[in-house]
């Protein structure tokens, strides 16, 4: 609860900076401005879908880098099979949702299966689809026409994607919250050798966390694709992952496992977008914009090793 509040503090102060420095630089607001705020939420939507994904695999003890070339390699599948074939964007959507699903199975199988690191199996998923994603569109950037409306349109003034993003932050806090399947998660982030011996199966759990992460990856790349109306093969969803770690730490996600909230991810991702968009509007270049996502993951590493270590004293 503390991460939370001081989260929160955190982004209304940089509100507050953004908006301050506004005034005296430019003698006005941009911030609040209608277009923008709805810009805004449209990009914490996308990032917010993902993240909680990255969330779910980073609570219970993994790691996934593959979200970004998921959402890319999605993003290029749903442009060529709707524009070569002229199949329904909608059946495509729903296919790439079952490719996600293929791809969690794929990680957790290899992760319990054989043993290896979540990190080294995810890196070459990464690899595999980014190489696939460039070699069957030869590295041409595709256009996917007449899908616009899932990332473009509003609902009450309110962008889609951070509806979408509100539905999956609703269903995922009440696994999370309300299920003891919510909390076996939990639990094996902590301890997983403890929870199998409690009879629970663990790899069945963490295969469950990555398919999540990978329909979720799967979700923000056509919502993407939907945005843009395009996908450049070579850079659609590069570094996505890294976003996703990012807000899934700065929302209080320990990437030791065990920790965090899918209310808290939410703020990370708002307090990443809106770092974002005060860069823009206080005119800083945003070639700065992986020097803040550095220190960001940093900055959230180190306060999470320097709570667990004041907890610690406590208890001692």
């Amino acid at each position: 609860m503390r991460k939370l509040v001081g989260m929160t503090l955190l982004l209304i102060a940089l509100v507050a900076a953004i908006c301050f420095y506004q005034v005296l630089t430019f003698g006005g607001v941009a911030f609040f401005r209608p277009e923008n705020l709805s810009n805004l939420a449209q990009r914490v939507g996308i990032l917010g879908i993902y993240a909680i994904g990255a969330g779910i695999v980073i609570i219970s003890g993994g790691i996934d880098l593959s979200i970004g070339s998921v959402i890319g390699f999605v993003g290029v599948i749903m442009a060529m099979t709707v524009s070569t074939f002229g199949l329904n964007p909608w059946v495509v959507a729903l296919g790439c949702l079952i490719l996600g699903v293929g791809l969690g199975l794929w990680h957790g199988f290899l992760i319990g299966r054989f043993n290896l690191q979540p990190f080294v199996v995810t890196l070459c998923t990464l690899l595999l689809l980014r190489g696939l994603a460039r070699g069957i569109s030869g590295g041409i950037s595709q256009k996917l026409d007449g899908f616009s409306t899932l990332g473009n349109s509003s609902i009450l003034h309110v962008p889609i994607p951070f509806w979408i993003l509100i539905a999956v932050a609703l269903v995922v806090g009440f696994f999370m919250n309300f299920t003891v399947y919510g909390r076996y998660l939990y639990a094996i982030g902590r301890n997983a050798e403890a929870v199998r011996y409690s009879g629970v199966n663990v790899n069945r759990m963490r295969t469950a966390a990555y398919v999540a992460c990978a329909v979720l990856s799967a979700v923000a790349g056509i919502v993407s694709v939907s945005y843009t109306g395009e996908v450049q093969p070579a850079s659609a969803g590069l570094m996505f992952e890294m976003w996703a770690i990012a807000a899934a730490v700065l929302g209080g996600c320990s990437l030791r496992g065990g920790e965090g909230s899918v209310i808290g991810i939410i703020i990370g991702a708002a307090l990443i977008k809106v770092m974002y968009n005060g860069i823009n509007l206080l005119g800083i270049s945003t070639e700065w914009e992986w020097a803040v996502i550095g220190v960001v993951i940093l900055g959230g590493v180190i306060a999470d090793a320097a709570y667990r270590q004041r907890s610690e004293r406590k208890t001692s």
